[in-house]
């Protein structure tokens, strides 16, 4: 996985939704009466060489991944909710009443229990969902109930573990299984700095006082429409400097509650991202001072990751924001991930992501996009350089970091084919300050910093969409909920110019910004004030 993330240091420092373009298990490459699950083998096999066997004795932690049920009653409901014109507009489900309606039922969760722990694993309690088990067991223990072979391997110059053919699951437990997870570790983070001191930094440098002027929450905020009452949820994979936090919530005399973890599979105790989260948790302070901030930190491994979104969608959290990911075609869990989303969708919780900090070349070598901002139930933001002029938004670039394209793994959806004819799902949906002209100063392990990246904008949208729903508690409206619905809905109305900024100049090394939707900025960025009092 990625940071999505630069910093300048003083140191050095749907609407209708269409399918998902997915393998389906094969019973080809299974022994007899086996099905093997597709898309369980790590990308990084084809250019690794094998140096030996994984331990038998080796303690391996997994997450396997539940099929949902009745898929098209699913879809159809997510349309309904997400269709202005419905009498089931935002009329989203509790978590119970998805687990009870599309999770795995009762009777497969004991199957597939019974079935790992007739093979000495150990199994954990079902996710709330009804989508995610947790098991553990030995490396033979694991090879032999998955028909599998872990070997160790290298390849750029890391070391990891990973098996060398697809899993498989006897036939009738197969059926209620889509994935597992976890049977390699190849899936870490890496993370770029740069280095200028932030006071010397040109363009407009956030502070909490410009952030909240250029996206016109100042009065919004002092009147109470603060984030106070709701909860943000952030996807980490990396521990944090409390009192980085801490510091700067004091020096902007923010009055924000401190941010609480929520570990999940046990945490993690690796703080090299640590940045990454006090860039998400100072954000949200800054511009949704009153909100509950939970800091969900796992394993950055695969099957950290699908533990962790599978808690996220199981909770009651409702704005979710991750800065991490990978371009979609490295991605080991895209379709787990994508039913938790879909699940989010449901449920009307806001999911936003950034969209990657490699342009229109997400991978590096050619035109290709990040997951998770790529997936249709996610809001993928972009980055722009703003500035702010005479305490008031003055002008928006898109800027030339901003990932933005069009997905390999998802086709056009139904809210986008009014500006996509392209046949793939697009990316970003909308943007907000993350180049390199705006960068926000914050406390980065106990230095200042200047910071940016679109790592910046994904928490922005998220600490947005709390203001707008704790003022639409107040004022008795309809929250956010799932917000590719709400963006798209609103884009397409009489509102559009007086809610968004649209960003007309810049590019990302692929695509262009213009009139309306583009491949670099989306929709734009939000007017606060405007969209609130608009929609509200």
């Amino acid at each position: 996985m990625k940071v999505k993330l630069r910093i300048v240091s003083l140191l050095a420092a749907p609407l209708p939704i269409l399918a998902l373009a997915l393998p389906t298990a094969s019973a080809s490459t299974a022994p007899s009466g086996r099905i093997a699950l597709a898309g369980v083998i790590a990308p990084a096999l084809d250019h690794a060489a094998r140096t030996g066997a994984v331990a038998a004795n080796q303690k391996l932690g997994l997450e396997v991944s539940l099929t949902p049920r009745d898929k098209a009653s699913l879809d159809a409901f997510v349309k309904a909710v997400s269709d202005s014109r419905s009498t089931s507009y935002k009329h989203y489900l509790t978590v119970a009443q998805y687990a009870a309606a599309y999770g795995a039922t009762n009777a497969q969760v004991a199957q597939v229990t019974s079935y790992l722990k007739s093979e000495g694993l150990s199994v954990g309690q079902v996710s709330a969902n009804h989508l995610t088990l947790p098991v553990s067991g030995t490396a033979a223990q694991v090879e032999k109930a998955f028909d599998v072979s872990i070997g160790t391997y290298a390849a750029g110059g890391k070391s990891f573990y990973a098996n060398a053919a697809a899993p498989s699951l006897p036939a009738d437990v197969a059926s209620a299984v889509s994935s597992v997870a976890g049977l390699d570790n190849e899936a870490l983070h890496t993370y770029s700095l740069q280095s200028e001191a932030a006071t010397s930094h040109a363009g407009t440098v956030l502070t909490p006082t410009l952030a909240r002027e250029g996206y016109n929450l100042t009065s919004d905020i002092s009147s109470g429409y603060n984030g106070s009452g709701e909860t943000i949820g952030l996807a980490e994979f990396s521990a944090y400097s409390a009192s980085a936090v801490a510091g700067y919530n004091s020096k902007y005399s923010l009055g924000a509650t401190a941010a609480s973890v929520v570990n999940v599979d046990g945490g993690t105790t690796d703080s090299s991202g640590s940045v990454e989260d006090e860039l998400d948790i100072e954000v949200d302070y800054a511009l949704a001072p009153k909100a509950t901030i939970k800091v969900y930190e796992a394993p950055n491994s695969d099957a950290g990751e699908v533990a962790l979104y599978a808690a996220l969608v199981s909770s009651d959290v409702p704005v979710i924001s991750s800065s991490w990911g990978e371009p979609e075609q490295d991605e080991n869990n895209l379709s787990s991930d994508d039913a938790d989303f879909e699940e989010a969708a449901a449920q009307g919780q806001s999911v936003y992501a950034a969209s990657g900090d490699s342009g229109a070349d997400d991978n590096g070598s050619s035109l290709s996009v990040d997951f998770p901002a790529s997936d249709q139930y996610v809001s993928g933001v972009g980055g722009t350089n703003l500035t702010v002029t005479s305490g008031k938004w003055a002008s928006e670039t898109g800027w030339s970091g901003s990932g933005g394209g069009q997905s390999v793994e998802f086709s056009t959806p139904s809210f986008q084919s009014s500006v996509n004819s392209s046949g793939h799902r697009e990316v970003p949906d909308v943007s907000a300050a993350g180049g390199n002209n705006s960068p926000w100063t914050i406390d980065a392990d106990g230095t200042y910093e200047s910071v940016w990246g679109t790592s910046a904008a994904a928490p922005n949208w998220a600490a947005f969409s709390a203001d707008y729903d704790s003022a639409a508690s107040a004022l008795g409206g309809a929250k956010f909920g799932y917000a590719n619905s709400e963006i798209y809905t609103v884009a397409a109305s009489s509102l559009y110019n007086s809610v968004f900024h649209d960003v007309t100049s810049g590019n990302n090394g692929g695509y262009s910004a213009g009139t309306g939707y583009d491949e670099v900025t989306g929709w734009g960025s939000y007017n606060g004030g405007a969209f609130i009092a608009d929609e509200l």
